[in-house]
């Protein structure tokens, strides 16, 4: 199937009313029914090619809005006719990026800030049935770092996908009525928060882990060893990690969208394997053994989240920090986002700046180098674990 990428520009399209947003250029690509009228169920390029624009720029404004810098508003491009924003959309993205803009004070309170973005869409498929179509996209944005304390990476990144929703009005138009992302794993950091916390619910017998705060402290904390008494090698895996965030290793096999946590946990299990874990032999279900087969398959503490959690603590191969900022190069972070209790996702820390910020790579959604300041400031309430490896 035929796939078209594209390059977003930076600007805003919610400042246009609803009924006329304007839209930077690309092409589509699509599947669909074969050629008839647009009444009975089809679009025709132009029309595809339209809702690719939108998406594009619904994805840029929200990027947008963590910039820390003014914006140029850009030159108003021709006004799309036949595509659309839905007046529910509309107000819906203009509260998304309301709450974009708080959590960039979140992060501006963190010590961190992001001077530019540059984000590619890639229409994947377009259905339409019903004067109703949707469109799957694979969206890929890059942040680039505001130089605060003049040692931060130089961008971090992301892959994420969304799924669109448009229905066809009276006289052929088309209304964009929704969009929800289809990963599994933590969202992006431009991806408005959706999910309502609620309170935790009481530990089991198994291996607790303990919470640690994410308050920055006032010193940086004190760096983590470079050696370890069991071999690690922290370097090798934060080396695995960054090689194999968007391009997965084909030696093992990948969990991306199978649901129920995705594929964050079997990478970060790649990555500590790199570095010198060791295979724990026995049965596939019992949390206490570790390892992965390209025959048999693997453990479950080798893709669980909540599995790992035990296997590390329980093997003794890693204890719990009091602090996310105290953890190191090859360090695991866990986040238990709705607090109930279950951990959601899992990430491995592959870069520390001279300030002592840690940052993460991790799968579901793939993500590079992403600060531990963009974790707090876009998920406040959640309840974090810091494993030292």
């Amino acid at each position: 199937m035929k796939r078209s990428t594209f390059r977003a520009t930076v600007g805003s399209v919610l400042a246009v009313a609803a009924a006329a947003v304007v839209l930077p250029a690309t092409a589509g690509a699509s599947w669909h029914e074969p050629a008839a009228p647009t009444a009975s169920g089809t679009v025709d390029r132009a029309t595809r090619e339209s809702f690719g624009r939108l998406t594009d720029a619904v994805l840029t404004d929200r990027t947008t809005a963590l910039l820390d810098n003014r914006q140029t508003r850009r030159s108003t491009p021709p006004a799309e006719r036949q595509v659309h924003l839905s007046p529910g959309l509309f107000r819906s993205e203009g509260g998304a990026q309301s709450s974009l803009r708080d959590r960039k004070e979140r992060l501006r309170d963190l010590g961190e800030a992001y001077s530019a973005a540059d984000t590619k869409v890639t229409v994947n498929n377009t259905k339409v049935r019903d004067a109703k179509a949707t469109v799957r996209v694979t969206e890929t944005t890059t942040l680039t770092y505001k130089k605060i304390r003049g040692n931060e990476p130089g961008t971090t990144g992301f892959q994420a996908h969304h799924e669109l929703t448009f229905a066809q009005a009276a006289g052929g138009t088309w209304a964009l009525t929704g969009i929800r992302s289809t990963d599994t794993g933590l969202s992006a950091v431009n991806a408005p928060l959706k999910a309502p916390m609620v309170k935790a619910t009481a530990a089991d017998d198994l291996p607790a882990a303990t919470r640690a705060t994410t308050t920055r402290p006032s010193r940086v904390p004190a760096a983590k060893p470079t050696t370890n008494p069991n071999g690690y090698n922290y370097a090798a895996m934060a080396t695995y990690a960054e090689k194999y965030w968007s391009n997965y290793n084909p030696a093992y096999p990948s969990y991306d969208g199978a649901g129920a946590g995705g594929d964050c946990t079997n990478f970060v299990s790649q990555a500590l394997k790199a570095g010198g874990w060791k295979h724990a032999p026995g049965s596939w279900d019992d949390y206490r053994k570790w390892w992965s087969d390209p025959t048999l398959g693997n453990t479950l503490s080798w893709v669980g989240v909540n599995e790992w959690s035990w296997f590390a603590l329980s093997s003794k191969r890693t204890t719990n920090l009091s602090n996310v900022w105290e953890m190191g190069v090859g360090d695991v972070l866990q986040v238990d986002f709705d607090r109930n209790g279950s951990k959601d996702h899992t990430m491995l820390v592959s870069y520390r700046n001279r300030s002592g910020t840690p940052y993460v790579t991790y799968h579901s959604n793939n993500t590079y180098r992403k600060s531990i300041a963009s974790l707090v400031a876009s998920y406040p309430t959640a309840n974090y674990y810091a494993y030292r490896t």
